[in-house]
C-alpha cells in the first residue's frame, strides 16, 4: 500500500526531528548534509511518486559511510554510531514509499531518538526527545488501515498521539523507579568518547584551555554548610603540574603516601558538598585545599601528596561528595631536596631572554617576595587578558613576555612559574576552577567549564606553598567574577540580566540533575525506605515493578470499561440516540425494544400536524436505509445524518398534551 502525501510528510517530519536531537554531536558537514538530503527527498516526491533510483542511492550510501569513517576513524562508539544512524535514517527515506517502509523508518527514528540520550541526559535534550515522540506516534496512527476520515485529520492524529503519550507516562515512571540499574553505564562503548565531554586535562600548553573557557556548560555545583567563601578564595584545586618540557606542563602523577605535604589550618575549615557533572576525567575538584579524602567519595578516590583528589576510574556519571577544606593554611612548610629540585627544573636551551630577566631580578632583589612582585608588576604594566591570544613558537615564554604580551590564565601562570624557577624560587602550576556564580534562589555555587583557571604556587621559607594568581595582576575582574567577565565572551551573553536568567534556568537544571540524572543504583536501593525496606534488592524492585504495572493496567482497563455505554455505539447509533433524546424531551415516551417504524407512527400521533413531521419522517427513513439496507454506510452519509439530527428542532414537552 502506497503512502499518501500526508503520511509521508509525517514520517519525514519525525525523521528530521530525530536527527535534530543529534545536531550538537554531529560534525558540521553531516549536520547540514542529512537535513538537506531529507528536504530534497520531500521535493523529489512532490514531482514523482517513485523511489529515488537505486543507481543514485548506492553510491550515496557508500560515500556517506566513507566520509564517516574518515571523520572518526571507525563506525564503533557513540559519536560515529550516532552519525551513522542519522545518515542511514536519511538514506531510508529515499526508498520509503510503502506503509511497510514507513513503519521501518519510524522504528529507526525511535532508535535515533533513544541514542540521543546516550550523549546527554540534560533537561533540554530530554524534553526535545519527548516532544519528538508525539509526531512519531501521530505518524503511526496515520499509518493504521481503515481509519475513518474526519474533517480535521491532522488534529485528530495529534490528539490521539498525545493521548497515547500521556497513557505511557505512568508506565515509564514505574520503569524509571524500579527497573534495576547497573552499577556502570550500559553505553560504555569504546571510541573517542573522552572528547564528548569537556574537562581539565593532565597537561597544559598555550591555547589548550581555550575550548574550556568558551564552554558554558556546568562543571560542578557547590552547597556550603556555613558561610559562603568570598570570590577571591573560590579556587577549586584539581591538578598540580611540576614538569615543563618547553611547550607543555605535565601533571605530577601520584606520589608515595609518605611524601604527603603537611597541611596546617589557620582558620575554621569550610564544610561543603560538590555535585560533579560527568566529565570522563578522573579528577575530583576541591576547594583549595582539601583536608582529607571525602568519606562519601567514590570507593577508589585517593589524595595525592599535593592535596589533589582523583579516582581510578573516569567520572562517567554524576558524582556527589562532601568535603572539608581550609581556605587559610600553611601547606608543605618543609620541602625535601627531591621536590625542590623538581620545582626548580627547567628544560635546557629554551627561553633565554626569560632566564636572563630572572637572573637580573635575582641580583637586584633581596627576597623571593620581591622577585614575585616584580613579575606581577610586569604583567600589570603592559599585558592584557584575551582569549584570542597569538600562537607561540619554540620559545613560548620569551615570545609571550617580550613580543605578544597577550593571553589568558595559562599563559600568565606558565610564564610566572618559569620566571620564578629561573630566579631560584621553587614554583609549580595548579589548574582547576575559579569563581562561579552564586544562585541566591537555590543557595548554591554554580561553577561552569568557562570558569576553568590556572594559577601558580611558589614555595617560601617559613610559609610553604603560597598561591599566586598572575592573572589577577592583569585582570582583577577575572578573579572577582569569572572568566566571562574577564573577556571570555560577548557582552550581551554575560550581562547582568542574562547572568540572572541563566542562574534561574540552572536552578531547574540542578533539580533535574539531582532528581533524574543523579538517580543511580545507590539511590534506587533506598527508594523503598518508606515501605520499611532499607536496601531494596533486585528481586524486590522487580516485584514492585510488576505489581505497579499490573495496577496501572487494571486502572486503565477499569477506565475504558466504565459504565458509559454510549462510548460503545458507533457514529450512526450515536446520532440515532441523539434523535431519541430529542423526541423524549418533546414529551414522547419511549418504549423498550421499539423499532424505528413503530416509533415514527407514535411520533406522528404525538406531533399531529406539526410542520416538523416531514423532516422527522425523512430522518427515520434515512436511518433505516443506512442501518438495515447498507452493508457499510459511507462516512460522509453518516456525517450528513448526524448534522441533520443536530439541526432538528422539536416542540416542547407540552405540545402533545394540547
Amino acid at each position: 500500500m502506497r503512502l499518501s502525501d500526508r503520511q509521508f510528510l509525517l514520517v519525514t517530519a519525525t525523521a528530521l526531528l530525530a536527527v535534530a536531537t543529534h545536531f550538537g554531536q554531529l560534525p558540521a558537514w553531516l549536520a547540514m548534509c542529512v537535513p538537506t538530503l531529507i528536504l530534497l527527498r520531500v521535493a523529489h516526491r512532490r514531482r514523482t511518486q517513485r523511489k529515488v533510483a537505486l543507481w543514485l542511492r548506492v553510491p550515496l550510501l557508500f560515500t556517506l559511510l566513507a566520509a564517516i569513517v574518515m571523520q572518526f576513524g571507525n563506525v564503533f562508539g557513540r559519536e560515529p554510531g550516532s552519525a551513522l544512524a542519522c545518515a542511514m535514517l536519511a538514506m531510508k527515506l529515499l526508498e520509503t514509499e510503502s506503509v511497510r517502509d514507513a513503519r521501518a523508518a519510524l522504528g529507526f527514528s525511535a532508535f535515533v531518538l533513544m541514542s540521543a540520550l546516550l550523549n546527554s541526559q540534560g533537561l533540554g535534550i530530554t524534553f526535545a526527545v519527548c516532544a519528538s515522540l508525539v509526531p512519531l506516534l501521530a505518524a503511526l496512527v496515520a499509518l493504521q488501515p481503515a481509519a475513518t476520515p474526519t474533517p480535521h485529520v491532522w488534529r485528530s492524529e495529534l490528539k490521539t498521539a498525545g493521548a497515547l503519550f500521556g497513557l505511557g507516562l505512568p508506565l515509564a515512571l514505574a520503569a524509571f523507579l524500579f527497573v534495576p540499574r547497573l552499577g556502570a553505564p550500559l553505553w560504555g562503548s569504546p571510541g573517542g568518547f573522552q572528547d564528548a565531554r569537556t574537562g581539565l586535562n593532565d597537561q597544559m600548553s598555550p591555547g589548550s584551555m581555550t575550548d574550556l573557557l568558551i564552554d558554558d556548560s556546568p562543571a560542578l555545583r557547590v552547597t556550603f554548610a556555613g558561610a559562603v567563601p568570598t570570590p577571591d578564595t573560590r579556587y577549586f584545586r584539581t591538578l598540580v603540574m611540576w614538569d615543563f618540557d618547553g611547550a607543555s606542563w605535565l601533571s605530577s602523577g601520584w606520589r608515595r603516601p609518605g611524601s604527603a605535604e603537611t597541611l596546617r589550618t589557620l582558620a575554621e575549615p569550610v564544610d561543603y558538598e560538590i555535585t560533579l557533572e560527568p566529565s570522563m576525567r578522573p579528577w575530583l575538584p576541591a576547594l583549595d585545599v582539601p583536608l582529607d579524602v571525602p568519606l562519601d567519595a567514590p570507593a577508589d578516590a585517593r589524595m595525592d601528596s599535593t592535596h589533589t583528589l582523583a579516582a581510578r576510574k573516569q567520572m562517567g556519571e554524576l558524582r556527589q561528595y562532601r568535603l572539608q577544606s581550609a581556605t587559610s593554611y600553611r601547606l608543605g612548610e618543609t620541602l625535601d631536596e627531591r621536590d625542590r629540585a623538581r620545582a626548580l627544573r627547567l628544560p635546557a636551551e629554551f627561553n633565554p631572554q626569560t632566564l636572563a630577566l630572572a637572573e637580573k631580578w635575582r641580583e637586584e632583589s633581596d627576597s623571593d617576595l620581591a622577585i614575585s612582585r616584580k613579575a606581577l608588576e610586569l604583567f600589570n604594566a603592559s599585558f592584557h587578558y584575551t582569549l584570542a591570544a597569538p600562537l607561540l613558537g619554540r620559545h613560548s615564554v620569551d615570545e609571550f613576555l617580550f613580543d605578544t604580551r597577550a593571553g589568558f590564565c595559562e599563559h600568565f601562570s606558565s610564564a610566572y612559574v618559569v620566571l620564578m624557577r629561573a630566579a631560584g624560587i621553587p614554583a609549580r602550576v595548579v589548574t582547576g576552577y575559579q569563581g562561579g556564580w552564586w544562585s541566591t534562589t537555590g543557595e548554591y555555587l554554580l561553577v561552569r567549564q568557562s570558569d576553568a583557571h590556572a594559577w601558580a604556587e611558589i614555595w617560601l621559607q617559613d610559609r610553604g606553598w603560597v598561591r599566586v594568581d598572575p592573572t589577577s595582576a592583569v585582570d582583577p575582574v577575572r578573579v572577582e567574577f569569572n572568566a566571562a567577565s574577564g573577556g571570555a565572551g560577548p557582552d550581551w551573553m554575560y550581562g547582568n540580566w542574562m547572568r540572572n536568567l541563566r542562574n534561574q534556568l540552572d536552578l531547574v537544571n540542578r533539580m533535574w540533575t539531582q532528581m533524574v540524572v543523579g538517580f543511580n543504583a545507590a539511590r534506587q536501593a533506598n527508594v523503598l525506605q518508606p515501605l520499611g525496606i532499607s536496601k531494596a534488592t533486585r528481586s524486590q524492585l522487580l516485584l514492585i515493578l510488576s505489581s505497579g504495572i499490573a495496577l496501572i493496567l487494571l486502572l486503565a482497563t477499569a477506565w475504558v470499561l466504565r459504565g458509559d455505554k454510549r462510548r460503545w455505539v458507533d457514529a450512526l447509533d450515536a446520532a440515532w440516540r441523539q434523535l431519541l433524546v430529542k423526541l423524549e424531551r418533546s414529551g414522547l415516551g419511549l418504549q423498550p425494544a421499539e423499532g424505528p417504524q413503530t416509533l415514527l407512527s407514535r411520533a406522528k400521533q404525538h406531533l399531529r400536524d406539526h410542520p416538523v413531521q416531514p423532516r422527522l419522517k425523512l430522518l427515520v427513513e434515512c436511518y433505516v436505509r443506512l442501518r438495515y439496507a447498507t452493508a457499510e454506510p459511507a462516512p460522509q452519509d453518516i456525517r450528513a445524518f448526524a448534522n441533520q439530527v443536530r439541526a432538528l428542532r422539536l416542540p416542547g414537552r407540552g405540545f402533545g398534551k394540547r
